[in-house]
């Protein structure tokens, strides 16, 4: 069974309520009503009713069920404007600011329903940048207790492939931070055992990439790999992980026997952990593009509450996968 429907198994044994506030997005409410058939989420789409329903009648598409929610005639928004208002006060809210912001920034809109507890997560990204997601998440749901920052991850589900868990894949950050410390590639690290843990169940193999394996080579980017294997060694020392590997030495069982002879992981890392977000970005699309890959996310891991990413490439497919996935992760937080 494909990876993404063992994720709708799961999303559907316990169902949550999911927001999608890209609602003028044709892939949004194509992926809604899919979403809604298969039974894997509920859904609330923010904004007006009647332009809501006009789209799905010229995309013939069905969104019986669906709460649509208008921010500026819910009876809810005065409770949100105080709750906006209290959270972000000390940064210079003011209550006619938040109720601006509200009813004219669906993000925000949609992340305080998170917050305040009308929905159980959110997913959009489908025509904003990932800031745009990420800095009300930030501001309003803030990051989880003992998390030292949010970092982005893909779910890489590769056809025929004998290699991860099955062809199944984490890679890290692929999404959001830009050049990591050693110390906070060692925390994406752990984040993304736990994420890895939540989603598929299998044990966490973790490979930290470099293009080098063992000192095959020296260069100040190989030494901050290095570093972050020792600092993940000794302040995560639960985790299943090595450093520094070459890809190949950390998928192939027959190129880590000469390249990395002894090593836990090399030959069975179902965990990538990328050095920045260069390597990440175009590692994952290599892969989803010419191993015909599919890719959901990028998936924010750290947040106290699940919000989630798109990108901008998506299909209304992506969407349902992500949906699907934010929704389990809505059932373990």
């Amino acid at each position: 069974m494909p990876y993404i429907d063992i994720i709708k198994d799961k999303a559907r044994s316990d169902r949550k309520t999911i927001v999608l506030p890209e609602t003028t997005d044709k892939r949004t409410l194509i992926a809604a009503s899919h979403i809604m058939a298969e039974g894997i989420a509920n859904i609330i789409l923010i904004g007006n009713e009647e332009k809501i329903m006009d789209g799905a009648g010229w995309l013939e598409v069905e969104l019986d069920g669906a709460t649509i929610i208008d921010p500026d005639l819910t009876d809810k928004l005065d409770g949100y404007v105080e709750l906006l208002y209290e959270t972000r006060k000390s940064k210079g809210m003011t209550p006619e600011k938040a109720r601006e912001v509200l009813t004219k920034d669906y993000l925000t809109f949609g992340v305080m329903m998170v917050k305040a507890n009308d929905a159980d997560g959110m997913v959009a990204g489908a025509c904003h940048a990932t800031a745009d997601t990420l800095r009300p998440a930030l501001q309003i749901l803030k990051t989880a207790p003992g998390v030292k920052l949010v970092s982005g991850f893909f779910l890489m589900d590769v056809p025929d492939c004998e290699f991860g868990d099955g062809g199944t894949f984490l890679f890290a950050d692929c999404g959001l931070n830009q050049d990591p410390t050693a110390e906070e590639l060692a925390a994406i690290a752990d984040s993304s055992a736990k994420s890895f843990k939540q989603l598929v169940g299998s044990k966490p193999i973790i490979a930290m990439l470099s293009h080098s394996t063992k000192g095959s080579a020296k260069h100040p980017l190989v030494d901050k790999v290095v570093e972050a294997t020792a600092i993940a060694h000794e302040k995560y020392p639960h985790l299943t992980l090595d450093g520094e590997l070459q890809t190949d030495a950390a998928l192939v069982p027959q190129v880590a026997k000469s390249k990395a002879p002894g090593s836990e992981v090399a030959g069975k890392a179902n965990v990538l952990i990328f050095p920045n977000l260069d390597c990440g970005n175009i590692g994952y699309k290599l892969v989803q593009r010419l191993a015909k890959a599919e890719a959901y996310g990028p998936m924010l891991q750290g947040i106290a509450k699940p919000v989630n990413d798109l990108s901008r490439g998506c299909s209304w497919q992506d969407i349902v996968g992500v949906v699907a996935l934010t929704a389990v992760q809505a059932q373990l937080a």
